[in-house]
């Protein structure tokens, strides 16, 4: 089913309680994030944005992924569905780290399935975590279609990063920043994998904030999706780096809480510069605070929109607005 509700990450908060990190917030100094120009009918006192980073890298397996591969198992632990052979994915990087431990602590097995191209020191930091990595052909198509194989031969769990169970426990963080900024307006987050944005989203429209989608410019296939949708077309449209958006995540994007954006190689570059005290951060997170260092020409409402807002432009946040920006994974393995 290709939806997400609030009810969903509420029950994601409970289950993964005490199994994730708390995410740690880190404010920006004033006057570092510029607000945008403002309205001359404006007749508020000018008050500084005030930015604050989510350091979600410092998360279990170095990202945001291991709440939504714990709220993952909890579930289906919960449910009885969590077969003695384990749980099996196609996926590398962030996502299979954060399964490998998740199956790790639940004390079942985790076969994982990877390109054959994968690079030795991936697979090393996956194996670390007790995973069985398999390299099944040269792309991921063809790891997902092994690891499909392998649950139906043996009973396995199949995971698949679309999974809601995956995007409600991700969708925890908007929760937790909450309860340390009150009267946070926005959450700004990289769209890489869909489920971060979707679960972060979700739960951001539940308390009226604003949700900043940023993407790499020729890697924005949530942009164009949406972009197309928006013009009356379709959203099959192909992505300039040909992925496609998972449909639970184009449902969310289309919500009038939605700001999707497009950053600049400068503008990375900018937030790069911004970034030099967080050395671990990946370039996911390097792209989150991008999205606000676009020139700041446009003036967005404190009220939300009436309709998505899609842009080929970064986003400058308004009059005292309140941010958080999300630093979702590691740049390096973890140790």
């Amino acid at each position: 089913m290709h939806q997400l509700t609030y009810g969903a990450i509420e029950a994601a908060t409970r289950r993964i309680a005490g199994r994730v990190r708390p995410v740690t917030l880190s404010p920006l100094e004033p006057g570092v994030i510029r607000t945008a120009h403002r309205d001359p009918l404006d007749d508020r006192v000018p008050e500084p944005c005030q930015v604050w980073l989510a350091l979600e890298y410092l998360q279990h397996t170095g990202s945001f992924a291991a709440r939504g591969a714990q709220n993952f198992f909890q579930a289906h632990r919960a449910a009885g569905t969590l077969s003695d052979a384990g749980v099996t994915i196609a996926a590398g990087g962030a996502v299979g780290r954060a399964y490998a431990w998740s199956a790790q602590q639940q004390g079942v097995p985790a076969t994982l399935f990877l390109p054959e191209t994968t690079g030795h020191p991936e697979l090393a930091g996956l194996r670390a975590y007790g995973a069985d990595v398999r390299l099944a052909g040269a792309g991921w198509d063809h790891a997902s279609a092994m690891c499909e194989n392998f649950a139906k031969a043996t009973g396995a769990l199949a995971a698949h990063t679309d999974d809601p169970l995956v995007a409600a426990g991700e969708g925890t963080l908007v929760e937790e920043i909450r309860s340390q900024i009150p009267g946070l307006d926005s959450v700004v987050v990289a769209v890489g994998g869909d489920s971060l944005f979707t679960g972060v989203a979700t739960a951001a429209r539940r308390y009226g904030m604003r949700v900043i989608a940023a993407e790499a410019e020729g890697a924005c296939p949530l942009n164009t999706a949406v972009t197309a949708m928006v013009a009356g077309g379709s959203a099959t449209a192909g992505a300039p780096d040909g992925h496609r958006v998972s449909p639970l995540a184009l449902r969310v994007a289309l919500q009038d809480s939605v700001h999707s954006v497009i950053v600049t190689d400068a503008e990375t570059a900018t937030a790069r510069r911004m970034l030099r005290g967080h050395r671990e951060v990946g370039e996911s997170a390097v792209i989150a605070l991008a999205a606000l260092t676009a020139p700041p020409v446009h003036v967005p409402d404190r009220d939300l929109p009436t309709r998505p807002v899609v842009s080929s432009r970064g986003y400058r946040p308004g009059n005292g607005e309140k941010v958080a920006v999300v630093l979702s994974e590691t740049g390096q393995l973890p140790g």
